[in-house]
């Protein structure tokens, strides 16, 4: 028997309170630096950056020609976008030499934790689940056995699954045969069908051509 997977049912769920937690007590240095980059010093704001708007007057645009100064007001130009306007300027970031990492508290042990070598064991199962991806529907689970004792399961899949499993996939292939034959004969009558209103209507057409003719 190939062995696919192990584990423990401690190690692979939280059915326990943790072995170790981080000290409740244990607070973070002073002077600890966690900010893993800064704005580079040597990094400079180009000399006139602020003075570029981020709006300007249309140079296309024109005052129409019915506008009246008197009435209308001062005719300005609509504002676009200017493509010479960089942004609000920030120094580019660097590594922070500094930076010391996460800070996290050191591992103790849980007073709450407490070993429990039993966690497999229920007086009785009455629900199994199974989570399976496939492609292709027609999977079948039955005779499930929840053991630890490898003999004991081969035994007992020889009495129950070798010994219906053939009997099941005669079944089944059957009962897929018939649904095959069942979907055929559909097709062909769906198709005879078809056929018989279309020469219906082919003839109902030629009928009326010819009663058109004698008018």
């Amino acid at each position: 028997m190939n062995k696919v997977d192990s584990g423990t049912l401690e190690e692979g769920w939280d059915f326990l309170e943790p072995q170790e937690i981080r000290d409740p007590d244990e607070k973070k240095p002073t002077d600890w630096v966690d900010e893993a980059e800064i704005d580079d010093p040597e990094d400079k704001k180009p000399e006139g950056h602020d003075d570029i708007p981020a709006k300007i007057a249309d140079p296309k645009a024109t005052k129409p020609d019915d506008w009246d100064d008197e009435s209308d007001g001062t005719w300005e130009a609509p504002q676009i976008d200017n493509a010479d306007f960089k942004g609000v300027w920030k120094a580019k970031r660097i590594k922070n030499p500094a930076y010391k990492g996460v800070w996290e508290a050191k591992l103790i042990a849980n007073p709450k934790y407490a070993a429990d070598d039993k966690l497999y064991s229920y007086p009785k199962f009455t629900t199994v689940g199974i989570d399976v991806w496939q492609v292709k529907s027609g999977t079948i689970f039955d005779n499930i056995l929840v053991t630890d004792d490898v003999e004991y399961a081969k035994a007992h899949g020889e009495k129950t699954w070798k010994a219906g499993k053939d009997a099941e996939k005669a079944a089944k292939e059957k009962a897929d045969e018939e649904k095959r034959k069942a979907d055929e004969e559909k097709r062909k009558a769906d198709d005879e069908e078809k056929k018989k209103k279309e020469e219906e209507e082919k003839a109902k057409k030629a009928t009326e051509g010819e009663e058109k003719k004698e008018l």
